[in-house]
């Protein structure tokens, strides 16, 4: 269900966000998704803020992995942020991650509303 919900929305995001998304990044967000939802678990006790940094710790490191193989190493080309200061090889930057954690203070509360549900 997490993984599902995840590469959709990401995917939606990306259409939002740039125009257009790709199949790879439906995966990515499904995964991320349910880093959210682990996070929301497991760091209840902790802040909002904590949470999102965790997240978009997770998010950059799902980003810089799947850059590597699919633009890097395959070619594939869905993303570069070779412009963007302070990049790691083109797949991730602070500003990024930085938009990330700002979206996880979003969408944290509804990873901990399925959770809860899920849970009864």
């Amino acid at each position: 269900m997490f993984f599902a919900s995840g590469g959709m929305g990401y995917a939606i995001i990306e259409i939002l966000w740039r125009g257009k998304t790709h199949w790879t990044m439906i995966i990515a967000g499904g995964i991320c998704f349910v880093i959210f939802s682990l996070v929301a678990e497991k760091l209840k006790k902790r802040t909002a803020v904590c949470k999102a940094a965790v997240c978009s710790l997770g998010v950059t490191a799902v980003e810089f992995i799947f850059g590597v193989v699919f633009n890097l190493l395959l070619k594939m080309n869905v993303w570069d942020y070779s412009g963007v200061r302070f990049n790691i090889l083109g797949q991730v930057c602070p500003l990024y991650s930085l938009l990330w954690a700002l979206l996880a203070l979003g969408v944290l509360p509804l990873a901990e509303l399925i959770n809860k549900k899920l849970r009864v």
